[in-house]
């Protein structure tokens, strides 16, 4: 029965619940009403009386001796700012006090994040058993706020209010971001995990569609989120897999998260946003998201279901691009040793040799139009003249593929590491979900070490305690009707996925539309459907966009444009300023379907940065199709 109570409070942590069950959240409290309050002492530095008051958004941390302070500096922790805490407790036995540390990434005077551990000694008891429950009562309290678990009212807080550490599938691709994300995974990503108290299994992808290939073999129940470490290509192939497999309608409400370790991060750039932080990239921007990832929760995500010219699907949780903004993405692949440098270079190099390209493009306005990007500009619309009842496309059946991957545990090779002065080793970094590192909390010669007190000892059924199912191994089975487009003009297939929902709003491609469509044709000089905000890390597309609108935004640039004025768009894009230049050529359209008509012979169609065959092509939006790990939403309210 306590198990049962358990695993319902992490599903609403975590957003890993049925969709028709509805939790509601605990009441909200007031930004600064006092949680906790006590006296503490500082580690190493026992002689340093503190005062702490926890909040639901931050920790005061008050000195109290030698010298008190009437204005205390420094002493605010944002919970923002926390990626965890654990409680401690002295190697020497005669010691009767316990310790409680929190994990910290505030940002610095040159604006990086930079981590800073605080360690506090309750001490106020005669027994090491008081001052232990006292620890325990403030890490999970925070622990609570942390992730969103609500806090009794008048109840005792205990660590049985914690659910057992959420399990995480991590996939790797260590060439992402110029060969760096391996060493940003270790460096960054898995000890800010360990520091929340999350376990975790991690597999590093070996070649192209090895990750959509993987997760069709997952036993899913097992898991409570697939988080990627890459660009967005890596998200691309899990949600694909998760499509594809026979159970689809299940598999696809997994969570699925992003940590930006490569070189387009345009849902990693979404959800920094989404989760109240200002525009960031390269580090800033992956400790942002772990920052968020490490809190739980999770959004619906719209999924965009692309039918290609030979009718085959795929989906998209990210863009269809045709025209400027694709070439400059798959010319990019060039110089992807350059990294995100890479889209600049290819965006000169475009407007060097512009082009434009005649198509068709049609569209089923949104029934609920949402708040205008720039309500003092209008922007076009047109009448269909194409009209004809809509024929439901046939299901396709399909066959799973699997690969052979590692399975639990995965422990990487850490040099030993000495405190200074210490002849005890410090504890190592933990790479499934133990511990965190201590190596920060040492005072030097004549101090004993801490270790670790776990507030909720590991499960039978944890990770840690036990492997998970194996995933399945064997050569892929391919079946009668190809999971595979044509190979592109690089020579590498592109997978996609025959499962999935219905296009119930969709002919087949090549008939005429229904009535209440929108039909343009003329010049383009590009062509972009956006589901998220962002296109990149600093390009905001669609800045009036969520995750879960239920709409697909439509953005095209008309022939005739100079060079200077496209090049403006691309620079107030940064800020999502680019509809308030009123540039004539600029159009936007909310929608709930489209169909593009390339009319040019030769070309380049992307969906979510990844090149498909050249066509004819449509899509439909499936509203909160799959579910994304976003973390809490931003508050914009900051305590003083």
């Amino acid at each position: 029965m306590e198990t049962q109570r358990l695993d319902q409070e992490l599903t609403w942590s975590w957003g890993h619940r049925p969709r028709s069950e509805a939790m509601a959240p605990p009441p909200p409290l007031a930004a600064s009403t006092p949680l906790l309050h006590g006296e503490f002492g500082s580690y190493p530095d026992p002689s340093l009386r503190l005062a702490l008051t926890l909040t639901p958004q931050a920790l005061h941390i008050q000195k109290l001796r030698p010298k008190p302070e009437a204005r205390p500096r420094g002493g605010l922790v944002l919970l923002t700012e926390v990626s965890g805490c654990c409680t401690l407790r002295s190697c020497n036995p005669s010691d009767s006090a316990a310790y409680f540390c929190i994990y910290t990434y505030p940002r610095g005077r040159r604006k990086g994040r930079r981590k800073a551990t605080h360690t506090f000694q309750a001490d106020g008891a005669a027994t090491y058993e008081e001052n232990r429950a006292e620890a325990q009562r403030w890490a999970t309290a925070l622990t609570c706020l942390l992730r969103g678990l609500p806090l009794p009212g008048d109840g005792e807080i205990t660590s049985r209010l914690l659910p057992r550490p959420p399990r995480l599938l991590l996939l790797v691709n260590p060439f992402g971001g110029r060969g760096l994300a391996w060493q940003w995974c270790k460096n960054h990503v898995l000890p800010m995990i360990s520091e929340a108290g999350l376990s975790f299994n991690l597999i590093q992808t070996e070649r192209q569609n090895h990750a959509r290939e993987l997760v069709q073999g997952l036993s899913l129940s097992e898991w409570d989120g697939i988080v990627t470490l890459s660009g967005d290509g890596l998200l691309y192939e899990v949600l694909n897999g998760l499509l594809d497999r026979p159970d689809w309608e299940e598999a696809v409400k997994t969570p699925v998260g992003i940590l930006p370790c490569g070189s387009g991060n345009a849902l990693a750039g979404a959800v920094n946003q989404h989760g109240g932080f200002k525009p960031a990239l390269g580090i800033d921007l992956l400790l942002n998201c772990s920052l968020l990832l490490c809190r739980g929760g999770s959004h619906p995500l719209d999924l965009l279901s692309v039918t290609l010219a030979s009718g085959s699907r795929c989906f998209s949780f990210l863009s269809v691009a045709w025209g400027f903004v694709s070439d400059v993405d798959i010319q990019s692949e060039r110089f992807r040793a350059l990294g995100s440098a890479r889209f600049t270079l290819c965006t000169v190099l475009g407007l060097a040799t512009l082009h434009t390209y005649r198509g068709r493009l049609s569209y089923l306005p949104a029934t609920v139009e949402p708040a205008s990007p720039t309500p003092a500009h209008g922007l076009p619309r047109a009448k269909s003249e194409l009209t004809l009842a809509p024929a439901p496309a046939p299901p396709v059946a399909h066959s799973p593929l699997h690969r052979s991957v590692s399975d639990l545990p995965l422990p990487l090779p850490q040099p030993a590491m000495m405190s200074p002065g210490s002849p005890e080793p410090l504890p190592s970094l933990s790479l499934n979900g133990g511990g965190p590192e201590l190596a920060g909390d040492w005072g030097g010669a004549g101090d004993a070490p801490l270790s670790p007190d776990p507030l909720v000892p590991s499960s039978p059924g944890s990770p840690k305690a036990a492997l998970l199912s194996p995933i399945i191994e064997g050569a892929p089975e391919t079946p009668a009707s190809s999971e595979f487009l044509p190979p592109t003009p690089d020579g590498d297939p592109v997978a996609v996925s025959p499962g999935g929902p219905l296009d119930h709003l969709l002919p087949p491609l090549g008939t005429p539309l229904p009535p209440g469509w929108v039909t343009l044709e003329g010049d383009f000089v590009l062509m972009l459907a956006i589901s998220p905000s962002h296109l990149g890390a600093d390009l905001v597309a669609a800045p009036h966009a969520r995750f879960d609108d239920g709409l697909v935004h439509l953005c095209w640039v008309r022939g005739g444009i100079s060079r200077t004025a496209l090049l403006r768009l691309f620079l107030a894009m940064e800020h999502g300023s680019h509809f308030s230049l009123g540039c004539p050529q600029l159009c936007y359209a909310p929608a709930r379907a489209f169909r593009l008509e390339p009319l040019t012979p030769r070309g380049v169609l992307t969906v979510d940065g990844e090149q498909v065959e050249y066509g004819p092509l449509q899509a439909q939006v499936h509203p909160g199709l799959g579910t994304l790990l976003t973390g809490p939403p931003g508050h914009s309210v900051r305590e003083p």
